[in-house]
């Protein structure tokens, strides 16, 4: 059986489940009930928001939806390390006015787990790591379709061998957070049209490719190199629907390619976005650990975000920035397909041609 019939979808393309606020109830139940699979970026929702988001989308489809988590990590950073950081974020929290957080302890993952398998939700993938083996033979238990993440040959198949039913194959030109958790980031920035071969030659489970697809051009060549399926988060973001900051994608709409890189200053994990001055203050200085550094950035972005300053907020997004279309989810879901159509029909052509 397919990927596509294994998720009840009619079209190969898959929403990143972009934290953050990007993942509206009305984004998801939008590409889930044209035919995509729509995804609840949770990795920051509390298990009570994740269930009202949960129940949210339920009532705007009927079609199969996912769940993304976040898998927590053991974290080490000292006092003095705080501090200095703090030290760093002090003149622009008072530039925008805002205080201060402290640091709590605690880690919602295993309650928004809880509540994924009570509310019966189909589809669940995870990045940054893979849960326990007893966790994921709960959700085995219930028929959940678990999705893992890969940025390397090495975590793929490791997904494989603790019982994933696909991998999501994430290339380095993915916007938003790395998912590596098997080496150094540094290591496991191999590109898409790299990587997938490769993870198909090791693995048997079904593949979704991830990172720089952004046209019905990155589907083939995705499918053509071994994913079933393909995963957007850019252009999703650009949707209509989406819950992605007017300024946010505004930026992504007149970015250029060499705008795009990696930073691990808002959130202590390499993630990639367009360029800005707050990025340039942890250039030489290292930031804590995600999810610390995430918590104490929190209240800058959060603050810059409603006085409209982009200097200070988290603009995430892939590298084929230049292709990225502000448009509704069905006018995406139908381009997708449009030109997926066209260029097969192209390449068909090319070959009579030549015989």
């Amino acid at each position: 059986m397919t990927l596509m019939k294994r998720l009840g979808v009619s079209t190969p393309y898959i929403q990143a489940g972009m934290a953050g606020g990007i993942t509206t109830a009305e984004l998801v139940a939008a590409v889930s009930n044209h035919g995509g699979l729509g995804q609840i970026g949770a990795g920051y929702l509390t298990a009570e928001t994740l269930k009202n988001e949960i129940q949210a989308v339920k009532r705007k489809t009927n079609h199969p939806f996912g769940v993304n988590l976040f898998v927590p990590e053991d974290i080490h950073y000292d006092v003095d390390d705080e501090e200095r950081v703090r030290s760093i974020l002090k003149p622009i929290e008072q530039e925008l006015g805002v205080n201060s957080i402290p640091l709590t302890n605690g880690n919602a993952f295993f309650d928004q787990c809880e509540v994924v398998i009570s509310e019966e939700v189909p589809v669940v993938s995870f990045t940054f790591g893979i849960p326990s083996t007893e966790l994921m033979k709960r959700f085995k238990e219930t028929g959940t379709f678990l999705i893992g993440t890969a940025t390397t040959v090495e975590e793929a198949i490791l997904n494989e061998v603790a019982g994933m039913d696909a991998i999501v194959v994430q290339g380095a030109e993915a916007g938003g957070h790395r998912g590596t958790f098997a080496t150094t980031f540094d290591r496991a920035c191999v590109g898409t049209m790299a990587l997938i071969p490769q993870v198909a030659d090791q693995c048997r489970i079904p593949l979704i490719a991830a990172g720089g697809i952004m046209d019905g051009r990155g589907t083939l060549a995705a499918k053509a190199l071994g994913a079933e399926m393909v995963q957007l988060g850019t252009q999703f973001l650009m949707c209509k629907e989406s819950g992605a900051h007017p300024l946010h994608k505004q930026a992504i709409s007149i970015a250029k390619e060499t705008d795009v890189v990696l930073t691990s200053a808002f959130s202590g994990k390499p993630a990639r976005g367009i360029h800005n001055p707050f990025i340039d203050t942890f250039e030489d200085v290292s930031p804590l650990p995600y999810p610390v550094q995430n918590t104490l950035t929190g209240p800058i972005r959060k603050q810059a975000g409603k006085l409209g300053i982009t200097d200070y907020m988290s603009m995430w997004t892939g590298q084929g920035v230049r292709l990225a279309k502000q448009e509704t989810v069905v006018e995406l879901l139908d381009r997708l397909k449009r030109e997926e159509a066209t260029v097969l029909d192209g390449l068909h052509t090319s070959k009579s041609k030549k015989e």
